[in-house]
């Protein structure tokens, strides 16, 4: 038991060590300025640069909506798959895991083409319009569906953890035998006991939407990733800075959601109880 504490400590050691060295390393880097000493220039002037505060509510309009996409369009599905077809479940999960096999390269190819294709043969029907909104540079929807599906294997695989660890059909049974009606019985019975997947599920879809860069470069958006790349082709230490910065509030709001999870939990708990 103890050779097995140790090697814990051990694990947890290296595994601290992987990742705070390069933050270490990165955070000497914005501070140490040759010939001037340690300074701090490089963080005062993030908030002062061009397009940080657009790039980074963009970022964050982004993420908030493909959380709700993502999970409007998968709890149903996951619940009904597990209530009404069990043997459907390897298919989607093979579906659900093609964005793991597709290249971000041929991704963003297949959408670049249907966008391109859409206007010259729409162009006298009203979807020709459906295709310019989804476009709009203050809010790019269809960077929300290209990031809808680049999740769905992580939402996936949160989302039947969950599932698994709850006895969903006697949930549902039980709630409909007291009069609930099918929409009643999924927000007030299904969702409280899927709170746990339910956040993991969005921490990883709003660290995807911050971090992707390959799919909003190459259709021409300027989200919180391209635009610290923007800045890196001139300005190396603020770059290394708001890549810094950025890590940080990634952290931030994670802890944030599970902290508003952790009370939402207690919360409903003690009322339960009450």
């Amino acid at each position: 038991m103890a050779r097995l504490n140790l090697w814990r400590w051990v694990v947890l050691a290296l595994a601290a060590l992987y990742f705070l060295v390069p933050l270490a390393a990165s955070v000497i880097f914005t501070v140490d300025v040759p010939g001037q000493g340690i300074t701090f220039d490089a963080y005062s002037e993030i908030v002062s640069t061009e397009g940080f505060t657009s790039s980074l509510l963009l970022s964050l309009e982004l993420a908030l909506a493909t959380i709700a996409v993502v999970l409007l369009l998968m709890v149903p599905a996951m619940v009904a798959l597990r209530l009404g077809a069990p043997r459907l479940r390897p298919v989607v999960e093979v579906v659900c895991s093609l964005p793991l096999v597709v290249p971000p390269i041929a991704f963003v190819a297949g959408i670049s083409t249907v966008l391109k294709w859409g206007p010259e043969h729409l162009s006298r029907t009203p979807l020709f319009q459906t295709f310019v909104a989804i476009q709009n540079p203050s809010f790019p929807f269809v960077l929300v569906l290209a990031y809808v599906v680049m999740a769905l294997p992580f939402v996936y695989r949160a989302l039947d953890a969950g599932l698994r660890a709850v006895d969903i059909r006697t949930l549902v049974e039980a709630a409909r035998s007291c009069g609930a009606p099918w929409p009643q019985a999924l927000i007030r019975v299904v969702l409280p006991n899927l709170r746990g997947a339910l956040l993991n599920a969005s921490f990883l879809t709003l660290a995807l939407v911050l971090g992707e860069f390959t799919v909003a470069q190459l259709l021409g958006f300027q989200p919180f990733a391209v635009w610290i790349y923007s800045v890196g082709g001139s300005q190396a230490q603020l770059s290394v800075a708001v890549s810094v910065l950025s890590l940080l509030v990634t952290w931030a709001l994670l802890l944030s959601l599970a902290v508003f999870g952790g009370r939402s939990y207690k919360a409903s708990a003690s009322a339960s109880r009450g």
